[in-house]
C-alpha cells in the first residue's frame, strides 16, 4: 500500500504493510535506492505482526526534496527519519540500508528515545572506499556535466562492463531508469559527497544504548564485511552473515534475511 507521509513540510512517499496500529518499522534507503528495494520484505513483516513502512528519503524516487546539497548530508536528513518516528509512534524498530544506515544512526544518535532498536544494513562504520568510491569520484564531474542522463548512461556502461554481469528484465531494468531520473540532482550529489566524508561515528552510537543488529550479505562489496563485523563488535551488537547475497540482501535473499530480521526484532 502507497502512503503519503506529512512530515514539517516534507512530503515522504512510503510502502506500507501490516496492522496500522502494529508495532512500527521503518525502513531506510540507500544512495540512489528508493522504498522499492524493501519490496520482498513488507507483506512478510506485516505477516509477522508488525507495521512495516519503507519510505524515499527527500529527493529520493517520488520524495521531492530541495536543491541544496547539504540537505541531503546524513545530519540533516535523519531530522526527517526522526520527524517520522515520531509520527509512526513509540516503539519504533529503525532499519537503513548503506547510505541509509548512515542516516539511520545519525537519527538514532540525535534521538535516542525515539527508537526501540537499529538494523545496520549493509552499512559501515565511516566513509565509503574501495571501488564504489572510486565509481562516484569518477562520475561526479557527468553530474554537472551532463545531468542524471548522462550520469545514468555511464553507469550503465560501467555494469556492463563487469565480469558476469546479467541484464536485468525488461521491466526492472526500465523502472531502475525511471528510478534514477526521477531522484533529485542535488540529492545524488549531497550523498556522494557524504559517503566519501562520513566520520566513524560508532562510539557516539555505542552511548546512546540503543539495541543494535549489524546484519549483511556474505559477498557484500561495499564495506568490507570485516570492517562490519568490527563494527558490530566495538558496538556491542548482535552480528549476522546472510547466504547467497551481497550489497541487496533485501532482494537477493529476502527469506534468509528476514528470519534474521523477525529474530532481532522480537
Amino acid at each position: 500500500m502507497t502512503e503519503l507521509l506529512e512530515i514539517d513540510g516534507a512530503s515522504l512517499v512510503a510502502l506500507t504493510a501490516g496492522p496500522s496500529a502494529a508495532p512500527p518499522v521503518l525502513l531506510v534507503p540507500g544512495y540512489t535506492g528508493s522504498k522499492e528495494d524493501f519490496a520482498p520484505l513488507l507483506g512478510p513483516i506485516g505477516e509477522a505482526g508488525l507495521r512495516a513502512v519503507a519510505i524515499d528519503l527527500p529527493g529520493q524516487y517520488e520524495s521531492p526534496g530541495p536543491d541544496d546539497p547539504d540537505a541531503y548530508r546524513p545530519d540533516a536528513l535523519a531530522r526527517t527519519v526522526v520527524a517520522a518516528a515520531q509520527l509512526l509512534g513509540p516503539g519504533v524498530r529503525l532499519l537503513g540500508h548503506s547510505f541509509g544506515g548512515l542516516v539511520a544512526r545519525a537519527a538514532v544518535i540525535a534521538a535516542p528515545s525515539a527508537f526501540a532498536s537499529l538494523v545496520l544494513l549493509s552499512s559501515g562504520p565511516a566513509a565509503l572506499g574501495g571501488v564504489r568510491r572510486k565509481r562516484i569520484e569518477q562520475l561526479e564531474p557527468l553530474l554537472a556535466a551532463s545531468g542524471l542522463n548522462g550520469v545514468y548512461a555511464a553507469m550503465q556502461a560501467a555494469a556492463t562492463a563487469e565480469p558476469g554481469y546479467v541484464e536485468p528484465p525488461v521491466e526492472l531494468a526500465e523502472f531502475l531508469r525511471q528510478r534514477f531520473l526521477a531522484g533529485s540532482p542535488a540529492m545524488l550529489q549531497g550523498m556522494g559527497e557524504a559517503l566519501r566524508l562520513e566520520p566513524d561515528r560508532v562510539a557516539e552510537l555505542a552511548a546512546t544504548g540503543v539495541p543494535a543488529l549489524v546484519v549483511h550479505g556474505e559477498h557484500d562489496d561495499a564495506w568490507d564485511p570485516a570492517t562490519q563485523q568490527d563494527m558490530a563488535e566495538r558496538l556491542g551488537a548482535r552480528y549476522a552473515v546472510v547466504s547467497h547475497a551481497a550489497h541487496s540482501a533485501a532482494v537477493e535473499n529476502p527469506v534468509d534475511l528476514l528470519t534474521v530480521l523477525l529474530d532481532f526484532w522480537r
